[in-house]
């Protein structure tokens, strides 16, 4: 699976972003996907994912720290998972990679750089 991330950019505070990540792979409906950030020094942390729960049935969860503000969503047609973020403040500031947990593996993606400025 490959994992290609897109939208990062530089936001000031209160502002908007949205990130996509396309995957490739025929069962991309089957695979939890997510997002985590990193900032220099720190751990990569879980942002948010959605998890299959089999069918067509998948379930979001948030950080604490973004709940409210983010939304994690999924096409399955595209082969797409999107982060929107709002109300974004400078803590938001991180490189944000894309997850996927197959059966088989995890995967990440290359990374996208978000800033917000004050």
């Amino acid at each position: 699976v490959q994992l290609q991330a897109f939208g990062g950019g530089l936001v000031q505070t209160g502002g908007s972003l949205r990130l996509s990540c396309t995957a490739s792979g025929r069962a991309f409906s089957n695979y939890n996907m997510g997002w985590f950030r990193q900032t220099p020094g720190k751990e990569r942390e879980l942002v948010a994912d959605v998890t299959w729960s089999g069918g067509s049935t998948y379930y979001a969860s948030y950080a604490d720290s973004v709940k409210d503000r983010f939304t994690i969503s999924r096409d399955n047609g595209k082969n797409t998972v999107y982060l929107v973020m709002n109300n974004l403040n400078a803590e938001d500031t991180a490189v944000y990679y894309c997850h996927s947990q197959t059966l088989l593996s995890t995967y990440w993606g290359q990374g996208t750089q978000v800033t917000v400025s004050s």
